[in-house]
C-alpha cells in the first residue's frame, strides 16, 4: 500500500488541483459535450460487484437487484460485473450473460457497465465479448490469459488484445491482476496497446505506483485512461493522474470512496489523505487478507446482501469474522 507524505505530495498540488472529470462520449445512450478529453469518460469509482448466491449456491438475482437498488443512491461512475470479486471463474457461460442482462436492466443509462469477458483463448474471448455487448455491456474488461503464462510474452499478449479489440463491438479495458494470474501485463505491451483506437484504458491491480505513473505519463497523447485496481492506493494513483478506480471496497464503503474521489478532484488533499488512511486496513482485509468471503461478510454489516461464496471458496471462521469486524471498527466504520 502506498500513501504519499505531505512533503512528497506538495510539489504535485498544482497539477492535482487541475484534475477534473471529463464528460462522457456518445455511446449506448451516453452524451458528450464538446471539448471532452477522452472519447469515453472512465473518471470515477466503479465497484466490482460481488455475485450473490443462494444457500443452494445458485445465482440469486433477487438479491442482486436488491443490492443494485441500494447502490443507486451512490454517485458511482458505473459498475463492473464478472470481475475477480464477482467469482467470474465459477460462473457458467449462461450465468455470466444473465448477470450482465440483470444489471443492465437495473442500471441507469448514464452509468457505465463494464463486464469481464477475458478467457484463456483469443477466440473464446472474442466470442464472449460479443455476447457481453449483446447483453448490454458498455465496455469489455479483459483479463490477461494466464494458464500458459510461460508463453505469454509481451508480443503474444499484444497480439491477443489487438485481435480482441479489432473484433469487439464495444471499447476494451485491459485488466492486469497479478495476484490472481501470476502475470503482470508488461508495461511495453500496455504502451503499444494504448495506441489501438478501441482500447480505452487499463485496470491495474498490481499496486506499483511507479508503473502506474509511467502508464499515465507515456500514454498522455493517447485516448487512454488508467484505473486504480484497489482502494488502498487510490489517492496515490490520482496524484499521478489516474482517472478513477475499480475498488472491491466500494461494495461496502461506496459513499466514502466516492467522497475520496471528489476530494482529490477538488484539491482537498489533507482531507483526502485522512480519509485514505482510514480505508487502507479495511481494504486489505476484504482483498488479500480475507478475500471474497471477507468482502461478502462486510457487505452484510452495511445493509447489502453478501451471502455465501460458491464452492470451493470457504466461509470465514468465527475468529476471522471477529478480526474483520475489529478492522472496520478500529477505523471508525462500525
Amino acid at each position: 500500500m502506498v500513501v504519499l507524505s505531505a512533503r512528497l505530495l506538495s510539489p504535485l498540488l498544482p497539477t492535482l488541483a487541475a484534475l477534473c472529470r471529463a464528460p462522457p462520449r456518445q455511446h449506448r445512450g451516453l452524451s458528450s459535450p464538446s471539448g471532452s478529453g477522452h472519447s469515453l469518460n472512465l473518471g470515477g469509482i466503479f465497484p466490482p460487484l460481488a455475485t450473490p448466491f443462494s444457500p443452494m449456491q445458485e445465482v440469486d438475482y433477487a438479491q442482486l437487484e436488491g443490492n443494485l437498488r441500494r447502490y443507486a443512491s451512490i454517485p458511482f461512475r458505473g459498475l463492473v460485473v464478472l470481475g475477480s470479486n464477482g467469482e467470474y471463474p465459477y460462473l457458467a457461460p449462461r450465468e455470466r450473460l444473465e448477470v450482465v442482462s440483470c444489471v443492465r436492466r437495473a442500471l441507469p443509462r448514464d452509468r457505465l457497465l463494464l463486464a469481464g469477458s477475458g478467457c484463456e483463448s483469443t477466440q473464446a474471448t472474442i466470442e464472449l465479448t460479443v455476447s457481453m455487448a449483446e447483453a448490454g455491456a458498455d465496455v469489455a474488461l479483459v483479463v490477461t490469459p494466464c494458464y500458459y503464462r510461460g508463453g505469454m510474452t509481451s508480443a503474444a499478449l499484444v497480439q491477443h488484445y489487438t485481435e480482441v479489440a479489432d473484433a469487439s463491438p464495444i471499447p476494451v479495458v485491459l485488466y492486469s491482476v497479478p495476484a490472481n494470474t501470476g502475470l503482470d501485463l508488461p508495461l511495453e505491451a500496455v504502451l503499444t496497446l494504448a495506441q489501438h483506437p478501441n482500447i480505452v484504458g487499463i485496470k491495474d491491480s498490481g499496486g506499483d505506483i511507479t508503473r502506474m505513473g509511467l502508464m499515465v505519463h507515456k500514454t498522455r497523447q493517447e485516448d487512454f485512461q488508467v484505473l486504480a485496481g484497489s482502494a488502498g492506493f487510490l489517492l496515490a494513483s490520482y496524484a499521478l493522474g489516474a482517472s478513477g478506480g475499480v475498488c472491491a471496497l466500494a461494495n461496502v464503503l461506496g459513499a466514502p470512496l466516492c467522497q475520496l474521489d471528489r476530494l482529490c478532484r477538488e484539491g482537498h488533499w489533507q482531507e483526502a489523505r485522512d480519509l485514505q488512511h482510514r480505508l487502507i486496513e479495511p481494504n486489505t482485509a476484504v482483498t488479500r487478507q480475507f478475500g471474497i468471503p471477507g468482502l461478502k461478510k462486510a457487505m452484510e454489516w452495511f445493509g447489502y446482501y453478501g451471502g455465501p461464496c460458491r464452492a470451493p471458496l470457504p466461509p470465514l471462521s468465527p475468529t476471522q469474522v471477529e478480526e474483520l469486524r475489529g478492522t472496520f471498527r478500529a477505523n471508525g466504520w462500525l
